[in-house]
């Protein structure tokens, strides 16, 4: 079958597709014949190194298709099953092998590029904006790089709950995306500095809650943006990773800083479940919607990574399998 190899790490161009050895399903494993495959920023990551995986390896953490068979005790799902999933490597291929208990059945209603959209973007919008602060309505939430795919469901997730969104984002076309996902607020941070503005905004009580997958760029002014007693959450190091603080430094405000990763919020099938319904419902009912920006072919991955590093997307990138 054809994948994209990564054997060293670098830039883009290290993204290569060619023939690689197809795998049979073994005991609580189902073979998926892939349609839609999601591209994220940690695939970024784990191409520079940034994140650490062994070489070489098959990129891709989230994807959507038809279950082509199964392996020893797997009775939940069958051969014709449109699924999607998230939180297992090799996706960025024609077929994968996963473990049974990531899978999620796809609802007919989605189509394949939709189940690429929404499992890794959605459940990590959903840990989010549910375990760090019982967000109130009325609260300010401040989302940095609010007009992507990610920040685009945190901003929606967030509006639902009745916060006021702050969205930082670059240009005055993603800040109209990010008025349209409900934020009430943008911030465009190459002509206006978001600490200055956020204490503005808010009056100087400043944001309740920080989301930041941005780090080394804006990780120093969440610090002066934050409410006393307010949250402040990294979940990603688009711009580098943070420089580190002094724990001490949290005192006078006492604020609260954590670190997030998706995987650790779905350790069982049970929590996997309750999170991906959970997007579905939203989807379904209407209020969170997926924004797909572009949907390139699996030979394209370069391309794709090339649209997230230079910011030059408004909702997610996906790659179809052809």
């Amino acid at each position: 079958m054809k994948a994209i190899l990564v054997e060293r790490h670098g830039d883009p161009d290290v993204l290569h597709l060619q023939e690689v050895k197809e795998e049979e399903p073994q005991a609580n494993q189902v073979k998926v014949s892939l349609k839609a495959v999601g591209v994220n920023f940690i695939d970024v990551y784990e191409r520079r190194g940034t994140y650490p995986v062994a070489l070489p390896y098959v990129p891709g953490r989230e994807a959507s298709g038809v279950v082509e068979s199964v392996g020893a005790n797997v009775s939940e799902f069958r051969p014709g099953d449109r699924v999607a999933y998230t939180g297992q490597l090799k996706a960025y291929a024609e077929k994968a092998i996963v473990d049974k208990d990531k899978l999620i059945a796809l609802p007919d209603e989605l189509t394949f590029e939709q189940g690429a959209a929404f499992p890794l973007q959605g459940m990590t919008a959903h840990y989010l904006i549910h375990e760090y602060r019982h967000i109130k309505a009325g609260e300010y939430v401040l989302i940095h790089a609010a007009a992507g795919g990610m920040g685009l469901l945190l901003t929606q997730w967030a509006s639902h709950f009745g916060a006021v969104v702050i969205g930082t984002v670059s240009s005055q076309e993603k800040a109209e995306a990010a008025r349209q996902a409900g934020a009430k607020h943008t911030i465009n941070y190459t002509e206006q500095d978001f600490v200055q503005e956020t204490n503005r905004i808010t009056g100087g009580i400043g944001a309740h809650l920080i989301i930041d997958g941005v780090g080394k760029t804006t990780f120093k002014g969440d610090l002066e943006a934050c409410a006393t007693r307010g949250n402040i959450v990294i979940f990603g190091s688009a711009s580098g990773p943070a420089e580190p603080i002094l724990p001490n430094s949290l005192q006078p405000r006492s604020l609260t800083l954590s670190g997030g990763r998706l995987n650790n919020y779905m350790l069982t099938r049970e929590e996997t479940l309750r999170r991906a319904n959970d997007v579905l419902k939203g989807l379904k009912e209407g209020w969170l919607k997926l924004r797909i920006d572009h949907v390139l072919s699996l030979s394209d991955a370069a391309k794709a990574h090339r649209l997230l590093e230079n910011r030059r997307t408004m909702g997610k990138v996906v790659l179809k399998v052809d």
